[in-house]
C-alpha cells in the first residue's frame, strides 16, 4: 500500500526529472529570414558600449572584433578609421554612436550592416581560493538601409575553463589564486579572453550564430543546427 509520504517521494522525482528535462533542451533555431533577404557583404563596427567597470573593455573588444567577421567571409570596415571619423564629427560616447539612425550611418559609410556591440563582463575577480577572468558579450547586426535586425547573440569566456583541481591543498589554492590575480591585473589578462569571447560570438559554426558572408568558401550554406 502506497503511503503518502512514498506518494510524495514519487511527485518530488518526477519533478525534478521533468526540470531536467526542461534544462536540457535545445535552444529554439534562429530564424534567418530577413538575414538571408538581405545579404550584407561589408560591415560597419561601431564602438562597444561598455556595461562593466573596466574602461579598457570598449577598445579591447572592439581592436578584435575584425579577424572573426572577416574569417566569417564579411568585409570589415576599418575599426580606427570608423573611430576617428566619429571623433571627428564630435561623436566620443559609445552609448550616443549607438543611437544615430541607420539610414544615416549607411550614407556617412556605405556599410550594408551595423554591428552593435556591448560589454557585460570585463575584468577579473579574487574570491579566496580563486581568481577568475571572465569576458561577456552580445551584439546584434542591423541592416543599415532599412534599420531591420538582421541577427543577434551573445557570448562570454572565462579563465577558469582550463582550470585544474590544485594538488597543494588549501595554502596551495590561495597561492595560486593570488598569484593569478597579480598576473591579470599586471598583463591585463581580459584582454586576451575578450579574443576568445569575441571569436564564439560571431562564429558562424556555432549555434545560432552568424551566416557566413560572401567572401567566405562556405557562403550560402546553412547555420549550425541546434
Amino acid at each position: 500500500m502506497t503511503t503518502p509520504l512514498r506518494r510524495a517521494a514519487a511527485l518530488a522525482t518526477i519533478t525534478a526529472a521533468a526540470l531536467l528535462a526542461g534544462c536540457a533542451s535545445p535552444p529554439k533555431p534562429y530564424d534567418y529570414t530577413t538575414f538571408k533577404q538581405s545579404k550584407p557583404a561589408s560591415l560597419l563596427v561601431l564602438p562597444p558600449v561598455n556595461d562593466s567597470p573596466d574602461v579598457k573593455a570598449t577598445y579591447s573588444v572592439l581592436a578584435q572584433v575584425t579577424l572573426p567577421l572577416a574569417e566569417a567571409g564579411y568585409y570589415v570596415l576599418p575599426v580606427t578609421l570608423v573611430d576617428e571619423t566619429f571623433r571627428q564629427n564630435g561623436m566620443t560616447t559609445p552609448n550616443d554612436i549607438h543611437a544615430v539612425d541607420p539610414r544615416r550611418l549607411h550614407e556617412v559609410f556605405g556599410a550594408d550592416a551595423a554591428v552593435y556591440i556591448k560589454v557585460k563582463r570585463y575584468g577579473s575577480t579574487y574570491a579566496v581560493v580563486a581568481s577568475d577572468t571572465t569576458v561577456a558579450v552580445e551584439a546584434k547586426i542591423v541592416d543599415l538601409h532599412n534599420g531591420a535586425l538582421l541577427w543577434e547573440g551573445s557570448a562570454s569566456a572565462s579563465s577558469s575553463e582550463n582550470n585544474s583541481s590544485s594538488q597543494g591543498g588549501l595554502v596551495g589554492l590561495l597561492v595560486k589564486a593570488l598569484v593569478e590575480q597579480i598576473l591579470s591585473s599586471a598583463t591585463d589578462a581580459s584582454h586576451n579572453i575578450a579574443g576568445v569571447a569575441n571569436a564564439r560570438l560571431f562564429s558562424p559554426q556555432r549555434v545560432n550564430g552568424i551566416l557566413y558572408g560572401p567572401r567566405s568558401p562556405n557562403y550560402g550554406k546553412p547555420a549550425a543546427k541546434p
